[in-house]
């Protein structure tokens, strides 16, 4: 093999060139502290404006709605402790398989009061409207979902359970870290606010944003300024905050031809695997964005395969980035209802727009040599 593969693009994806010229181009030029008075300080405040304008453009936001964050896990524990530090107790209704930056922090919170309902998805792999309506109570202040689930890309009907929120008048806010750059969406209207991660979509790590409807009242994760309005203290990261505008700026020009790009490559690993093994299944019945197959391989030991791939070029995953160091078996095929055995034996590929066809079949003749090894 010529080069290694990687097929672990929704742990994290390699900076965009494009991305990387620009970060090159903004480092040959000083950086200014925005918030200062100076000609410094006026570009760089030209430069945060004009980033929060193209990520705003793309989401079809108000630019004032934009907060600049250093990724997902700090956007939504800001959003979840922002909106339940206007309360003293109350009820959230989230699912079982959320992120484990969710799954946390709504565990501490109950240890503050709250409870929370955390509702199975079933081999679905997604809650449901009728789930979340059933879930309601009179004491409901928030629903905290999200829009794509990180480990088998089960996508969350977010039209229908907004639509709930909006009639309810209840605060919804959304996970959207595994959206971001797979397929077009808009926002509903019920939505009160969103979390995205840079280095998702070929952005650096280190930087994202949160989309907060205006008019929503929470209260700042961080203080002692008057930074991103208010909603977050600290000196803007302008060299993440320009970059993550240049890989969001390439999105709007090309994520139609990549969504399926990515579809193509995935429905073409998926068949090829399916026609050489007989003891393949897909995690998550649900609808899935383009770019994610996790898969069962039963009578295989899954982090023997994975430590197999690596060995022989193949990079993917046994669970979510933030957890895969673990050996335990993933919680959220656990809590879809999965045989432990055969949450075991899963693994996810996730695919990015760079990822060619011939690296699809060259892996996919790795994993069958393998899986035929390794089965028992």
């Amino acid at each position: 093999m010529s080069k290694r593969i990687y097929l672990d693009n929704n742990a994290g994806t390699f900076i965009d060139p494009r991305v990387a010229d620009e970060i090159v181009a903004i480092l040959k030029e000083p950086l200014g502290n925005p918030s200062s008075t100076h000609s410094f300080g006026q570009k760089a405040r030209n430069q945060l404006s004009k980033a929060r304008n193209t990520i705003a453009s793309f989401l079809g936001t108000k630019a004032s709605e934009i907060v600049f964050t250093s990724g997902g896990t700090e956007g939504m524990n800001f959003l979840i402790r922002g909106i339940l530090a206007q309360q003293h107790s109350g009820h959230v209704i989230t699912s079982s398989v959320e992120h484990s930056c969710v799954n946390g922090t709504l565990k501490s919170m109950e240890a503050s009061g709250f409870t929370v309902s955390f509702l199975p998805p079933g081999l679905y792999g997604a809650i449901t409207a009728e789930a979340v309506h059933a879930a309601l109570r009179p004491d409901t202040s928030l629903i905290c979902l999200m829009a794509v689930n990180n480990e088998t890309g089960v996508k969350t009907d977010l039209e229908a359970i907004a639509a709930i929120a909006d009639e309810k008048k209840i605060p919804m806010i959304v996970d959207g870290v595994a959206m971001m750059g797979k397929e077009i969406f808009s926002i509903p209207k019920g939505i009160s606010a969103m979390s995205f991660s840079g280095h998702k979509f070929h952005a650096p790590q280190g930087i994202g944003f949160s989309f907060i409807r205006s008019g929503l009242k929470l209260s700042p994760l961080l203080t002692g300024g008057g930074h991103e309005f208010g909603k977050r203290a600290g000196t803007e990261n302008i060299l993440g905050i320009l970059s993550l505008a240049k890989a969001v700026e390439l999105l709007k020009e090309e994520l139609p031809m990549s969504s399926k790009h990515m579809l193509d490559l995935r429905e073409r690993f998926e068949g090829i695997l399916h026609n050489a093994l007989a003891n393949v299944s897909i995690n998550g019945q649900g609808p899935r964005v383009c770019n994610v197959s996790n898969i069962a391989f039963s009578g295989v030991d899954g982090e023997s395969l994975l430590l197999a791939l690596d060995a022989a070029g193949v990079a993917a995953s046994h669970g979510s980035a933030c957890s895969s160091g673990a050996l335990e078996p993933s919680r959220i095929l656990l809590n879809m209802g999965i045989p432990q055995a055969l949450v075991r034996s899963s693994l996810r590929f996730s695919f990015s727009h760079f990822t060619t066809e011939q690296e699809i079949d060259e892996a996919c003749t790795i994993i069958i040599k393998l899986v035929n090894h390794l089965s028992y």
